[in-house]
């Protein structure tokens, strides 16, 4: 074993030595510098082009009716460009070096220690990468929970089990006042109905249990807690008119599944005649109807209760059988 070992480092040394060998490492450089800058060239190609359309948003949903929606899809396709990006550096310095230092013989390859760029740069480069994620997300998350002194519209979400109720208010707080009010059954599911282009506050109570509040195409959910809590949020802007299926998003009981509402927005102007509707004593379908939108829900319906008979020993079935 001796003897070997003194072979392998003179060897080694002749290698290090060896003519063309600053031409080799000065060709290196220059591939890697090349990675560098496909990596770079990559990321300009991928933030130039609807990437999220292409790649189904990386897995983020898409469709988002508010202004919040569309910075938290955009943080999320910029972060998977970015994660790509140094992916693909990173891939392609490991298949460089198989390549590059793959086994050619008995000599050892060039031993390289203490390499301070390097080191410098595999230290520094993550990061700066964690620091730039974190700075925009950062942005991200104030502009959403950013709460505006007076929003165009206020609406009181409570929810109980297994349904909700969405108080239209004059203003904000606990002291508000409701000026009209939608009420969901089991027979009728409750239409929220507000307009575009109007900055739009949400408080949210729970008459029991923790529930969830979500709408699909906003891209976010809020915890409507029971108690004193009152979360409370802002859309600043609602982009698109239509039905839009919402639903709560806590386990919070037998029906759960089937706590469902639709949020229903429409332009300003008919969402001041649907109020006006609604506070002259008229009833949220009727509101609705006169409009012209349609009076029920449309992307959901009320679940069957069954309460109008036993569902576990059916008073028909003789004793002893099942059903």
């Amino acid at each position: 074993m001796v003897a070997r070992s003194s072979e392998v480092r003179p060897s080694a040394v002749r290698h290090g030595a060896a003519p063309g060998v600053g031409g080799r490492r000065g060709r290196g450089a220059g591939r890697l510098a090349g990675l560098g800058l496909g990596g770079v060239a990559l990321l300009v190609l991928l933030t130039g082009c609807d990437v999220g359309k292409t790649f189904e948003g990386f897995g983020w949903p898409q469709g988002g009716i508010s202004a919040e929606s569309h910075r938290m899809y955009d943080l999320w396709i910029a972060s998977c460009v970015a994660a790509l990006a140094v992916g693909v550096f990173v891939w392609g310095l490991i298949f460089w070096c198989v390549v590059r230092y793959r086994k050619r013989g008995n000599a050892l390859p060039v031993q390289t220690r203490y390499n301070l760029p390097m080191e410098f740069l595999y230290t520094i480069a993550p990061i700066l990468i964690v620091s730039v994620l974190f700075y925009y997300t950062a942005i991200v998350q104030t502009d959403v929970d950013k709460l505006s002194k007076n929003p165009d519209v206020t609406v009181e979400v409570v929810a109980f089990k297994w349904n909700w109720q969405f108080n239209y208010r004059d203003g904000q707080g606990t002291e508000a006042r409701t000026t009209a009010s939608t009420l969901g059954t089991s027979e009728v599911i409750p239409v929220l109905v507000l307009p575009t282009n109007r900055s739009i506050r949400f408080e949210e109570t729970s008459r029991d249990v923790i529930h969830s509040f979500w709408v699909p195409e906003l891209l976010f959910k809020r915890d409507v807690m029971p108690g004193k809590i009152r979360n409370v949020f802002e859309v600043s802007r609602l982009d698109a008119e239509g039905a839009y299926v919402g639903r709560c998003a806590e386990l919070c009981g037998s029906y759960h599944a089937f706590m469902n509402f639709e949020l229903r927005v429409v332009s300003p102007e008919k969402y001041d005649q649907f109020l006006a509707a609604k506070q002259s004593g008229k009833s949220t379908q009727d509101a609705l109807a006169q409009i012209g939108e349609e009076p029920y829900a449309q992307t959901t319906q009320p679940f069957d209760t069954r309460r109008t008979q036993s569902n576990f020993n059916p008073d028909s079935a003789p004793a002893g059988t099942g059903s």
